[in-house]
């Protein structure tokens, strides 16, 4: 089975990150998504986050954090995500996320948060935690 492929934000404030849930759904994940056919990682990321979250950002400022692969949540078995991480700024410093499209809710999470995730974001939390992101 091919890997999903997905670019994913890690947004921190107060060392908190930035997670969100879809409509009608409890489990976390990063504000992100699939690349589409002739996109880059980083591509998927800004379309993503636009979409998602409303935040508009800053491509000089797209730093890759590192990669989490693992299995997919809701897939058959063996079928994996492969996610980039990137930390970025918004175009405007003061901008605030907020959910849009498929998107219930934002929520602002630490590692005290991993029994809402799936794989993929107890990686990313993981990840997280060892690059002193957040608590």
């Amino acid at each position: 089975m091919d890997p999903i492929v997905v670019s994913a934000l890690v947004l921190v404030r107060d060392r908190r990150l930035l997670m969100v849930t879809a409509r009608g759904r409890d489990v976390l994940y990063l504000p992100g998504g699939k690349q589409e056919a002739g996109e880059t990682g980083e591509d998927a990321l800004v379309r993503e986050t636009r979409e998602e979250v409303g935040l508009e950002l800053d491509r000089s400022s797209l730093r890759e954090l590192g990669a989490v692969r693992t299995q997919a949540h809701g897939e058959p078995e063996g079928r994996e995500v492969h996610m980039r991480l990137w930390s970025a700024r918004p175009t405007d410093d003061g901008a605030e996320p907020s959910p849009s499209g498929e998107i219930g809710a934002l929520h602002w999470v630490t590692s005290a948060d991993v029994d809402r995730c799936p794989p993929a974001g107890v990686e990313t939390l993981r990840v997280a935690v060892e690059l002193d992101l957040i608590d």
